[in-house]
């Protein structure tokens, strides 16, 4: 094996105590990493030919259990190599990805902490919705602890069963706990994936993630005309969010927030050209008559890199999303009022132009392949959800057709 790793100090970093911190040089195909450990000492109490501190050494209670500590830290470090050479993958990590998957192990046995790796992460990569889940099952986590850690080798199946039974006795439902336990499901796969847990560590092999079938969100035909015949008022707000939605239906049914960054330099020729902020599937519609006089209320007086409708009214991207969340609050209620004026039963929110453009789709017979596009999924699977029922009235329809045979 090309690979050695030893207990060491690193006198080329002295401190002002004059101490030298301890650490795991790692050498790896001739060349040579250190892995900080967090303890120091001076050279006159090292003990460089048993790598250890020696028993003269002041600065701890108890020099034995130190010296264990490093000689577990650098156990850990070896059992990894061990494993690694084992899988035939230790020839051909560089020195650097060698060190990651150490380093990684060691600084994430605590599945918070870890958590909360991913949401840094994911923020820095400016994937706000995303943060913002993975953060919502974090915080309901340590509401769940009364504020302890937890680490990985907890979170097994027992603690899922203790977890659902605590969710439900609050009253919550069973897509709520899907939520979360989805994304702490995704956590360990990616811990896996990132070598922070071994796949023997995985709870979800005996734990079945449970949903139920929700309320048809999709409008008929004559619900989406009594929403574009509606006399609004400029200067009133619902006549905007009425525009928002009928934009998202005719848009494929874009989401509120790919609507909200829309900006009039995606309109090229007399398409809409733009990119999916969950997927960054491209999309490029063309407008038609109806969209052109929604967009062309918004357009007049704008830059090419203004957005085109007033939802965002910050600079810096985070600040963005929070208006775009904040304004997706008060569409949302402001569709339940649409709602009441266009004797609308069914319960109106900004999902709901996305699940009506899907079944109109699929009543207009459009391939499932295409709707699939349109919608922007990678999988058949996924726009079958948004097409699982039929309104009823539609299956009424076809029941008299059988019944008049």
């Amino acid at each position: 094996m090309n690979t050695n790793i030893k207990l060491s100090l690193d006198t080329r970093r002295k401190k002002k105590d004059a101490s030298y911190p301890i650490i795991l040089r790692l050498t790896h195909f001739r060349k040579t990493t250190s892995i900080s450990l967090g303890q120091s000492v001076s050279k006159e109490y090292w003990d460089a030919k048993n790598e250890k501190i020696k028993r003269a050494f002041k600065g701890t209670s108890s020099v034995s259990k130190l010296n264990n500590l490093l000689l577990k830290e650098k156990t850990r470090a070896v059992d990894i190599i061990n494993d690694l050479h084992e899988k035939d993958e230790l020839d051909f990590l560089s020195i650097l990805q060698l060190k990651n998957k150490i380093v990684k192990t060691s600084s994430f046995k605590s599945f918070i902490e870890y958590g909360k790796y991913i949401i840094d992460d994911l923020k820095k990569a400016e994937r706000f919705g995303n943060a913002n889940t993975y953060y919502a099952v974090i915080k309901v986590l340590e509401k769940f602890t009364e504020g302890n850690d937890i680490k990985f080798n907890e979170v097994n199946y027992d603690f899922l069963k203790r977890f659902e039974n605590w969710h439900y006795s609050r009253g919550n439902s069973v897509n709520a706990l899907s939520t979360y336990m989805r994304t702490i499901k995704a956590i360990f796969n990616k811990a896996i994936k990132s070598d922070v847990v071994t796949r023997d560590a995985y709870p979800f092999t005996h734990y079945r993630i449970k949903t139920t079938p929700t309320e048809k969100r999709a409008l008929d035909a004559d619900s989406i005309k009594s929403i574009m015949l509606l006399k609004l008022k400029e200067s009133d707000s619902l006549f905007h969010y009425r525009n928002y939605f009928l934009a998202s239906y005719m848009l494929y049914g874009i989401s509120f927030m790919d609507l909200a960054f829309l900006k009039v330099q995606n309109i090229v020729d007399n398409r809409l050209k733009f990119q999916r902020r969950k997927t960054s599937k491209p999309y490029d519609i063309g407008v038609t008559p109806q969209l052109k006089e929604i967009l062309s209320f918004y357009l007049s007086n704008k830059d090419k890199s203004d957005f085109i409708f007033p939802i965002i009214k910050r600079g810096i991207f985070e600040l963005q999303y929070k208006d775009v969340l904040w304004a997706r609050k008060r569409y949302n209620k402001g569709l339940k009022e649409i709602a009441v004026k266009c004797n609308i039963e069914k319960r109106l929110t900004s999902y709901v132009s996305r699940h009506s453009f899907a079944t109109q789709a699929m009543l207009q017979d459009v391939p499932l392949q295409a709707i699939s596009s349109m919608l922007g999924h990678n999988r058949l699977s996924t726009t079958q959800v948004y097409l699982k029922s039929l309104p009823s009235e539609i299956l009424d329809d076809y029941n008299k057709k059988l019944v008049e045979l």
